[in-house]
């Protein structure tokens, strides 16, 4: 009789000290998959071939994205398939990150660089010209903290390089990527980001900001380490349906080339290749963008911006680099369409001269134009 309450008392502890096991390992973390698949035509005036034609219309882009939650636990992540032209497939960002409280989060992988308006400063699909020098939408490999309440937010950030595609010792950075980052016989390293916001106001909502980067710049011929800094300044406005948006950027790259070789300028690459940009300048964007809500028919929204920023580079020899786009997004259910008409200079996207346009550029007044309609269903 004793061993039998024994046994039961023994499987009531077991029982009694498994089941919250039990429970736990009933829940399951849970995922939402989405992306979208887009197409573009273009009208390039610079272009021969595209002014005969009357434009190009192709294949942009088809990206899946994930992100999943298990308890504390999270997961976000975006895989790009671009044609092989500009860098097959690629990964935008990927990381996972622990949300301490509805305050606190860390984020570590390839989590986004927190600098200047989050998440870009503009509403048009060529964005401005800080994206073209790898100081917005760009993603590195590192460690993240996130602090949000009210009022404030703050990001810390220690990236120890920019997304590898190759760890051999020697090899140079694949340009088969989304963000641009520093290519050549340059590396990024140990870069530390720092960031500071405040909101505030109901009707008038606003939001002022700072932002800092200091890094390193490794060499592959002098296995020196040269620095890189940037630092911005940014203001953001709601009212109704008004949106304003601008900011101050300037940045230094110093690298230990080899000698002979050219410091004022610096090789990066992105979507499939490289060109070279001013070591030293000074960007200024400013956007602006109207709402108007429709819900008729199966138009749901138009979002009517201008775009403008402008790179002033250091170097006195140099050109500076401009670029303005005007037009409006058009939201139908799960397909958005932008419509863009982009004026540009000495921009190696919009124009003849690509290796040089955001280095040295060209003593030209001629603007180049660029019209654009990208299509895209979101899912």
């Amino acid at each position: 009789m004793k061993y039998k309450e024994r046994a039961v008392m023994l499987s009531v502890v077991v029982l009694t000290f498994c089941l919250p096991i039990t429970v736990s390992g009933q829940e399951k973390p849970t995922f939402k998959l989405g992306g979208t698949l887009r197409f573009n035509y273009t009208y390039s005036d610079w272009k021969t071939g595209s002014k005969d034609r009357g434009g190009d219309f192709g294949f942009d882009v088809f990206r899946l994205n994930m992100n999943g939650t298990y308890k504390k636990i999270l997961l976000d992540a975006e895989y790009r398939f671009y044609p092989a032209s500009s860098g097959g497939g690629m990964l935008k960002y990927g990381w996972i990150g622990y949300r301490f409280d509805e305050k606190h989060q860390l984020q570590i992988g390839q989590t986004a660089v927190p600098f200047g308006i989050q998440p870009y400063t503009a509403n048009n699909y060529y964005y401005n010209v800080n994206c073209y020098v790898g100081l917005e939408d760009e993603s590195d490999m590192g460690v993240k903290y996130i602090f949000r309440d009210t009022h404030w937010e703050a990001a810390l950030a220690f990236f120890k390089n920019s997304d590898l595609l190759n760890f051999s010792d020697h090899t140079e950075t694949s340009p088969d990527r989304y963000g641009y980052d520093v290519a050549g016989r340059n590396k990024e390293v140990n870069h530390l980001n720092g960031q500071l916001a405040y909101y505030w106001g109901e009707r008038w909502k606003q939001q002022v900001g700072a932002s800092v980067m200091i890094g390193g710049l490794y060499n592959l011929d002098t296995k020196r380490t040269g620095s890189r800094m940037a630092y911005a300044l940014h203001y953001v406005l709601d009212y109704g349906y008004w949106n304003l948006k601008a900011q101050y950027t300037t940045y230094r790259m110093n690298p230990q080339n080899k000698a002979g070789e050219n410091r004022d300028q610096i090789v990066m690459g992105a979507y499939g290749s490289t060109y070279h940009v001013a070591a030293k300048a000074d960007l200024y964007c400013l956007s602006l963008a109207y709402r108007i809500p429709v819900n008729k028919g199966f138009l749901d929204e138009i979002l009517l911006y201008n775009d403008f920023s402008m790179m002033d580079k250091h170097q006195k020899t140099f050109h500076d680099t401009y670029q303005n786009a005007t037009g409006c997004m058009l939201t139908m259910g799960p397909i958005y369409t932008y419509i863009d008409y982009v004026l540009a200079k000495n921009h190696a996207w919009i124009g003849k001269e690509y290796d040089n346009a955001f280095a040295e550029g060209v003593p030209s007044d001629r603007w180049n134009v660029c019209f654009n309609v990208n299509i895209g269903y979101y899912f």
